[in-house]
Protein backbone atom coordinates (compact mmCIF):
# COMPACT_ATOMS: atom_id res chain seq x y z
CA UNK A 1 0.00 0.00 0.00
CA UNK A 2 1.69 3.60 -0.80
CA UNK A 3 2.53 5.69 1.78
CA UNK A 4 0.03 7.81 1.26
CA UNK A 5 -3.39 8.02 -0.68
CA UNK A 6 -5.66 10.76 -1.86
CA UNK A 7 -9.20 10.76 -2.55
CA UNK A 8 -11.02 12.36 -5.36
CA UNK A 9 -13.92 9.26 -6.10
CA UNK A 10 -14.70 6.44 -4.37
CA UNK A 11 -17.28 4.91 -2.10
CA UNK A 12 -19.12 7.61 -0.31
CA UNK A 13 -18.31 7.63 3.78
CA UNK A 14 -21.29 8.00 6.28
CA UNK A 15 -21.73 10.65 8.24
CA UNK A 16 -20.13 9.43 11.28
CA UNK A 17 -16.95 9.07 9.52
CA UNK A 18 -17.11 12.69 8.39
CA UNK A 19 -16.79 14.75 11.31
CA UNK A 20 -18.27 18.40 10.88
CA UNK A 21 -15.89 20.89 10.30
CA UNK A 22 -14.71 22.92 13.59
CA UNK A 23 -15.34 26.26 12.56
CA UNK A 24 -18.87 26.03 10.53
CA UNK A 25 -20.18 22.94 11.46
CA UNK A 26 -20.30 21.64 7.43
CA UNK A 27 -19.26 17.86 6.94
CA UNK A 28 -16.05 17.62 6.08
CA UNK A 29 -14.67 15.16 2.93
CA UNK A 30 -11.80 13.21 3.56
CA UNK A 31 -9.21 13.94 1.38
CA UNK A 32 -5.89 12.07 2.72
CA UNK A 33 -5.46 8.76 4.17
CA UNK A 34 -1.32 8.15 5.69
CA UNK A 35 0.49 5.90 7.62
CA UNK A 36 0.98 7.04 10.88
CA UNK A 37 2.40 5.54 14.05
CA UNK A 38 2.11 1.58 13.92
CA UNK A 39 -1.24 0.56 13.72
CA UNK A 40 -2.82 3.64 13.10
CA UNK A 41 -3.53 5.85 9.54
CA UNK A 42 -3.73 9.82 9.97
CA UNK A 43 -7.06 11.14 8.35
CA UNK A 44 -7.25 14.21 6.41
CA UNK A 45 -10.42 15.83 6.48
CA UNK A 46 -10.93 19.03 4.43
CA UNK A 47 -14.38 21.61 4.68
CA UNK A 48 -15.74 22.43 1.43
CA UNK A 49 -17.51 25.65 2.70
CA UNK A 50 -14.41 26.91 4.57
CA UNK A 51 -11.28 25.15 3.67
CA UNK A 52 -10.60 24.09 7.14
CA UNK A 53 -8.38 20.91 7.24
CA UNK A 54 -8.70 18.55 9.99
CA UNK A 55 -6.04 15.49 10.82
CA UNK A 56 -7.33 12.55 12.78
CA UNK A 57 -5.06 9.44 13.87
CA UNK A 58 -7.63 6.24 13.35
CA UNK A 59 -6.98 3.07 14.10
CA UNK A 60 -6.31 1.16 11.16
CA UNK A 61 -6.97 -2.53 12.12
CA UNK A 62 -9.05 -2.63 15.42
CA UNK A 63 -8.28 -6.22 15.78
CA UNK A 64 -4.23 -5.72 16.29
CA UNK A 65 -2.29 -3.76 18.75
CA UNK A 66 -3.22 -1.67 21.53
CA UNK A 67 -6.52 -1.29 20.53
CA UNK A 68 -7.39 -5.12 21.00
CA UNK A 69 -6.38 -4.84 24.83
CA UNK A 70 -10.40 -4.95 25.83
CA UNK A 71 -10.15 -8.87 24.91
CA UNK A 72 -7.62 -9.94 27.31
CA UNK A 73 -9.39 -8.06 30.11
CA UNK A 74 -12.27 -8.74 32.68
CA UNK A 75 -14.32 -8.94 30.10
CA UNK A 76 -16.53 -12.06 30.54
CA UNK A 77 -19.35 -13.41 28.79
CA UNK A 78 -22.46 -14.11 31.07
CA UNK A 79 -22.93 -17.07 32.42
Amino acid sequence: MPRSQAFTTGPPLSAIERPRCQQCHTRTNLVCIAAGPAGYELRTFECSRCDYVHRTLVVSDPMSGDAKGWLRGELKSPD
